[in-house]
C-alpha cells in the first residue's frame, strides 16, 4: 500500500516529533536533574539540564514578554509556515522533502517543549578530546541539524545541469 505525499510528510514529521519526547520522557524519568552518566568516558555522556532559551541557551536571560515572542510565538509561525509549504510544493526533491520534515518535527519538538514546560529538556554531550565538542542537545536538535546539513549538501553538491541555450 503506497500512502499519500501528505500522509509521508505527516509520519515524518510525527516520527522526529515522537522520537524526541519518547527520549525525552526517559530522561526525565530517570536521570536526576544535573547528573551525568558516563556513556564512553568523558566522550560521551548522559545528563538531564532544563534549557530554557534557544540553541545553547540563547535567550535565556530574555524578559517573559520577549521570551514569549521570540522562542515560542515566532517560531510557532515559522513552523507552521514550514509545514504548509512542505505540503503545498509539489516540487521538492525527495531529500530536500525529507530534510524539512525533520527541521519541521525537530522544531515542533522543542516549541513543544517551551509551551508545556517552559523549557527544553537538553540531554546529550559529545567532547571528543578537545578536538570536537557540543553543547548538550537533544534529538529534535539532532532532527533539525541533520535536516540543514541535508539542505546544504543538496544545495552545493546536488546541481542540475543547465540546459544549453542556443544563439
Amino acid at each position: 500500500m503506497k500512502l499519500s505525499r501528505t500522509a509521508n510528510i505527516s509520519l515524518l514529521i510525527i516520527l522526529n516529533i515522537a522520537a524526541d519526547q519518547i527520549t525525552k520522557v526517559i530522561v526525565r524519568q530517570t536521570i536526576v536533574p544535573n547528573d551525568v552518566i558516563s556513556i564512553i568516558g568523558d566522550a560521551f555522556i548522559l545528563t538531564n539540564v532544563e534549557n530554557s532559551g534557544a540553541f545553547l541557551g540563547m535567550g535565556s536571560d530574555l524578559g517573559p514578554v520577549a521570551k514569549f515572542f521570540g522562542l515560542l510565538l515566532l517560531p510557532t509561525l515559522v513552523l507552521a509556515y514550514l509545514v504548509y509549504y512542505i505540503l503545498k510544493n509539489k516540487a521538492l526533491d525527495k531529500a530536500s522533502l525529507f530534510a524539512f520534515c525533520c527541521i519541521a518535527g525537530g522544531g515542533i519538538a522543542n516549541v513543544f517543549d517551551r509551551y508545556m514546560y517552559g523549557s527544553v529538556t537538553d540531554f546529550l554531550y559529545i567532547d571528543l578530546g578537545g578536538i570536537f565538542r557540543t553543547g548538550i542537545f537533544n534529538v529534535a536538535d539532532i532532527s533539525v541539524t541533520a535536516g540543514m546539513l541535508i539542505l546544504f549538501y543538496g544545495m552545493f553538491f546536488n546541481k542540475k545541469p543547465k540546459p544549453e541555450t542556443t544563439a
